[in-house]
């Protein structure tokens, strides 16, 4: 067995991984890398890459069906699924190379692909290498959940992981879960032709804004989607084409495929985590918060840290343990300015707290303020009113944000740097927005918390009173 001494081992090339092991190796450290799967983890394969290339195959089709409304005739659009899946492919194969072996090594980074487990608290060994590293990163991932409901386990059935091999359009998909992936999901198939019905036990996109998820729920069921909430999967029965899944109410639906959607749970298996001194919870590895697990040398990141699962939260965290362990500097990780979006067609995107949260925490000093995408030219002109924006604000400065309809998910990049750096509707309000672009709704937000201040205060009208009784 080759005995390697390196500064740096991070186990795990997803997004996080990657990250770190590209960060450290420019900056001066000798990394080795262990990936016995794919290079660029879930996020490339399996996740964000495919799903969103997959919506906008459905985007597509879903305009050609109401170019109507634009003074274009509509059509029935003839979906090949199977090309469809070809598109995600292509995909995927464009932005592999980034991520790829060669890559990286071309970096100076040392890429095993075996799988890594721990015989004591400072060694790894994968395949035929024994590695001794000063600072080890977790970076694994999550894996999706599967349940156990009777039955499921004598039907095929698929995840977001295995959904990516199927060719046959499924006709009708039935989705075990009302979360992000079911619900971006269940869209996409709808819109290229499938019959689909969502199965939730609680409720549908229920960890953002009742509010504003729905918005996007009512539209989802207007163009033709089912979504039974409050309602869990009791048994699952037939065979391959002809599944039946029973709740706990006795409803039974029918459908020819199962996508399976209900959570994800962290990769440590396979890490032998007792014998490096590495506690665990139910949902990962514990950590502190510089990410360092009950071993002080070993840093965990991304899904199996067991907080909020991102690929975007792994590529933060990635920055935070590199300051730490390349630098000795006292990097913390937080929550509270990292932002997420679902890409349902409306989109769903979040920061900070929610109007909940912010109440709670807050109480009367939190101030909600409101702003609707009908008053919005641009929004107008695209035929894409549906929306929401609501901004927490506490004291003059934004402590979350909440949004719903066209490209939400972009316009959250904006609050997020105004909550990561602790900046005030005032310097938004500042901000010049070219028109007419949806990303003004967050300008006007800004104007709507400054309006009662100015045209509805006497203050005000009397000292606009006096200076123009007064001015030459």
């Amino acid at each position: 067995m080759e005995t390697i001494k390196t500064d740096v081992l991070v186990i795990g090339a997803g997004s996080g991984g990657l990250s770190v092991a590209a960060g450290a190796v420019q900056m001066g450290a000798s990394v080795v890398l262990l990936e016995a799967h794919k290079m660029g983890g879930d996020c490339l394969n399996y996740g964000c890459v495919p799903s969103k290339a997959l919506i906008a195959s459905a985007k597509t089709a879903h305009a050609m069906r109401h170019a109507d409304r634009y003074g274009i005739a509509s059509v029935t659009p003839q979906v090949d699924y199977a090309a469809a899946k070809d598109h995600v492919a292509d995909v995927i194969s464009q932005i592999e190379p980034l991520d790829s072996q060669e890559r990286f090594e071309g970096l100076g980074v040392r890429v095993i692909r075996e799988y890594g487990r721990f015989v004591s608290p400072s060694v790894v060994e994968a395949g035929a290498y024994r590695i001794e590293a000063r600072r080890v990163v977790i970076a694994t991932g999550s894996s999706p959940f599967v349940p156990p409901i009777p039955g499921l386990d004598s039907v095929p059935y698929l995840t977001n992981e295995t959904l990516w091999e199927l060719r046959e359009q499924p006709e009708h998909l039935l989705v075990i879960g009302g979360g992000p992936i079911g619900m971006e999901m269940a869209q996409a198939h709808l819109r290229l032709g499938s019959k689909v019905t969502v199965i939730e036990g609680a409720k549908a996109l229920g960890k953002d804004d009742p509010e504003l998820s729905e918005i996007v729920l009512d539209t989802l069921r207007e163009e033709g989607l089912e979504i039974v909430e409050g309602s869990n999967a009791r048994q699952v029965r037939g065979a391959a084409g002809a599944i039946e899944i029973e709740t706990e109410d006795g409803q039974v639906f029918k459908g020819t495929h199962v996508l399976v959607a209900v959570g994800r749970r962290a990769n440590t298996d396979r890490l032998d985590l007792d014998k490096a001194g590495i506690k665990t919870t139910r949902s990962g590895i514990e950590v502190d918060d510089r990410l360092r697990t009950t071993n002080k040398k070993v840093y965990a990141i991304g899904d199996v840290a067991g907080g909020l699962q991102f690929t975007h939260v792994a590529g933060y965290h990635a920055g935070v343990v590199i300051r730490s362990m390349l630098f000795g500097l006292p990097s913390k990780a937080s929550t509270r300015h990292l932002p997420w979006a679902t890409y349902t067609q409306p989109e769903l995107a979040q920061v900070g707290s929610t109007e909940a949260q912010a109440k709670k925490a807050h109480g009367t000093a939190v101030e909600i303020v409101r702003f609707h995408y009908t008053h919005n030219d641009r929004a107008i002109a695209e035929r894409k009113t549906r929306g929401l924006i609501k901004v927490m604000v506490v004291k003059g400065r934004p402590v979350g944000a909440s949004i719903a309809g066209e490209q939400a998910g972009e316009l959250i990049n904006l609050w997020a740097l105004v909550i990561a750096n602790r900046m005030k509707m005032s310097q938004v309000a500042n901000m010049v927005a070219p028109y007419p672009t949806i990303g003004e709704l967050n300008k006007r937000a800004a104007g709507a918390y400054f309006s009662p201040r100015l045209f509805e205060s006497d203050t005000v009208k009397k000292v606009v009173g006096f200076v123009q009784k007064w001015l030459p």
